[in-house]
């Protein structure tokens, strides 16, 4: 009997062991069981799991290396204004939220073995084409927005990879494998801002010819971008020969876009806008903010802490949210950037104030930082909210259970990615938001979205009687 039409298998016994290994379609998961988990489901979540991290990673690479690669344009002679630069830097937002709206639902409809390999090897276009243009500063600003474009769908690969991960793990698990994924997977933005000013100076990865800039000195923009070609290559070759596709999580759209009924849907979207949209648009900012408000402070010295330490926090925001209660959590991490917020207001410079960096980047540090912890612990709540809607009133064991419990994870895999879908676009609001109006009128609405946030989250998830503890 072939593997597609065999009897889903005893609790605690192992059909077909060859199809777990790498490369292979899994026919049969059960990570709730306590047997199969511990004899062979963790094994095989683990291989998946730290295989999608570093393609995530270098996903992340190529969606925000414009943040970095925008503050150098003017020094190598492109002409363009201080507003068209923040637009290049937000440009990726957009189309990075818009496909990440598809690329929930194909995901794992395609698998995460097969989505990985070719989501990532996609990315090597706007590479090779970013690494070309850079060299020629005569380069329209039309063309640059274009690739600004497509490195934005290096993003996308976020809600595919989450959704996907998430399948391969217990409930009790998700929080941790989520923040593990999101988290480090997020550091990508850290490392392209890190590594970026070290690249573009290393004449000896050059391909091409290097930019002069107004002291003399020369630089290799190219760097930034064809550096990480081969390093896509390889990353997709390891997802397809080392990762496995789910056929449980092979799920057709017309049993996803139920979500876009249920109301929760919608509420965490809010709040994740709030995490991880400040998150993204912060990091996308922060580079051209502190060249502009601070001239005097160096951007590659500073710009890739926040980012790091963000990416990190989510991390153990998942983990704290498995052991506290995500509610609780996330309504800790809205106060948190909150506050953080209005300390970056205090030390903005103004009129005959110049300010404090170090104020300013200590605020900006703790807002990352909160935001991190609140990317992993509104992930923990998404599988927990719809379990308990969906087996509300269920005896554990009955048919009505298991079939709930899986569109309980069909529903969670797709509103974990529609929710990210949404909340990248805070990648473009941002700094938008700073290109067309003042810093300080900017940073006083993301404080009042905030305030918003807490209260939602209060009401949905942490009050007694909540109507949907998490």
């Amino acid at each position: 009997m072939s593997s597609t039409t065999q009897q889903a298998p005893a609790k605690g016994t192992l059909a077909d062991p060859a199809q777990y290994r790498p490369g292979r379609t899994i026919t049969q998961w059960t990570p709730e069981d306590p047997a199969f988990w511990r004899t062979t489901g963790k094994k095989v979540a683990t291989r998946n799991l730290w295989i999608a991290v570093p393609a995530l990673l270098v996903a992340f690479v190529v969606w925000q290396v414009w943040s970095i690669t925008a503050t150098n344009l003017k020094d190598v002679g492109f002409g363009f204004s201080q507003s068209q630069l923040f637009w290049l830097t937000a440009v990726p937002g957009i189309t990075g939220g818009t496909a990440r709206i598809f690329y929930t639902f194909l995901g794992p409809r395609i698998g995460q073995r097969r989505f990985t390999a070719l989501s990532t090897v996609v990315l090597i276009v706007p590479l090779l084409w970013l690494g070309f243009a850079v060299q020629n500063p005569d380069t329209s600003y039309g063309t640059m927005v274009a690739i600004a474009a497509l490195c934005g769908i290096g993003g996308a690969n976020f809600s595919s990879s989450l959704a996907n991960i998430g399948f391969f793990y217990p409930k009790a698990e998700k929080g941790n494998a989520t923040g593990i994924n999101g988290g480090l997977g997020n550091l990508g933005v850290s490392v392209v801002q890190l590594l970026t000013p070290i690249l573009i100076t290393a004449s000896v990865l050059a391909i091409g010819a290097g930019q002069k800039k107004a002291d003399g000195s020369e630089i290799y923009l190219q760097n930034a971008a064809f550096v990480w070609v081969p390093v896509l290559i390889v990353l997709a070759a390891i997802a397809w020969f080392g990762q496995n596709d789910l056929k449980v999580a092979s799920t057709p759209f017309s049993q996803q876009k139920v979500i876009f009924k249920r109301k929760h849907n919608w509420v965490m979207t809010w709040l994740y806008v709030g995490t991880f949209g400040s998150f993204i648009g912060f990091a996308a900012a922060l580079p051209l903010l502190i060249k502009t408000t601070f001239p005097a402070y160096s951007v590659a010295t500073y710009a890739w802490m926040g980012p790091a330490l963000g990416a990190l926090a989510r991390w153990a925001g998942g983990w704290i949210a498995d052991k506290l209660g995500g509610a609780r959590v996330t309504i800790l991490s809205f106060v948190g950037m909150g506050a953080s917020i209005i300390g970056v207001i205090n030390f903005l410079p103004g009129g005959s104030d110049a300010g404090s960096f170090p104020g300013f980047f200590l605020c900006f540090l703790a807002a990352f930082f909160f935001s991190g912890i609140g990317n992993g612990s509104t992930f923990r709540q998404i599988p927990v909210i719809f379990r308990g809607l969906h087996l509300k009133g269920l005896d554990e064991g009955t048919p009505e259970y298991a079939a709930a419990l899986k569109q309980a994870e069909i529903e969670s895999g797709a509103v974990t990615g529609f929710t990210a879908a949404i909340a990248a676009y805070g990648f473009f609001f941002i700094p938008a938001m700073f290109a067309n109006f003042a810093v300080t009128s900017a940073m006083w609405g993301f404080v009042a979205f905030y305030a918003s946030c807490v209260v939602v989250a209060w009401w949905f998830y942490a009050r007694k009687n909540a109507e949907a503890p998490s």
